[in-house]
């Protein structure tokens, strides 16, 4: 699967590829990740990518061409890529979402800047807006960083154990609930003790706990 991000500050999305899972990744040709500059697309004599508002207001609006014309040039290497705009007004981002957006061919996800991005571009370029809750960040960078590696542990051999994609928080097999807490070596710490049915070994009645300490909250 391609990624393509669009952003104003490449060089704080680049580092994030270049280590843990998501270069595992890479590295096994699973995934390609490639972060564009939009202001390399501008057309004016300063590169200048934004002004002010029409009907006024505060901040500054990012234009369309830039953004339009850098999309129009990765679709002739990756046409059917599916566009996404990370934008507060956009459906919030659930697990079910991210299996259906890995069935993609590719995604290009525009992380925007200042108080957003000029409503024709969206209107030309965008499929969808996704938005990962009721809050607001300086730009669209970490959410599209968020919906990478979301998809990306989704992707068949990208885990080294092929059942954790598969039995976790949100997942069908917990009915869409939250994932039992889980415990580890020691037996006992700070006075805390682990559970005596996940010590039993007695594999019923550890489900039947697993089962019971999902939560929905």
């Amino acid at each position: 699967m391609r990624f393509d991000i669009l952003s104003l500050f490449p060089e704080s999305i680049a580092p994030y590829f270049q280590s843990s899972i998501l270069s595992l990744a890479a590295q096994k040709n699973l995934v390609e990740f490639h972060v564009h500059n939009f202001r390399d697309y501008a057309k004016n004599k300063h590169n200048k990518v934004d002004d002010t508002p029409y009907g006024g207001g505060p901040g500054m609006v990012l234009s369309p061409q830039p953004i339009y014309d850098c999309i129009q040039s990765i679709k002739q290497q990756n046409p059917r890529a599916r566009v996404i705009f990370m934008s507060p007004r956009g459906q919030t981002l659930t697990q079910n979402k991210l299996h259906s957006l890995k069935a993609e061919s590719g995604l290009i996800i525009i992380a925007g800047r200042y108080e957003g991005l000029d409503q024709r571009a969206i209107d030309l370029c965008v499929d969808e807006e996704i938005s990962l809750g009721n809050f607001i960040l300086c730009g669209g960078e970490l959410p599209a960083l968020c919906l990478v590696e979301g998809i990306t542990r989704l992707i068949p051999r990208v885990l080294g154990n092929s059942a954790s994609p598969i039995f976790e928080s949100f997942s069908p097999e917990f009915d869409g609930k939250k994932k039992y807490p889980v415990y580890t070596k020691p037996e006992e710490f700070q006075g805390l003790k682990v559970p005596e049915v996940l010590l039993s070994g007695h594999h019923k009645n550890i489900e039947k706990w697993q089962k019971k300490n999902l939560s929905l909250d």
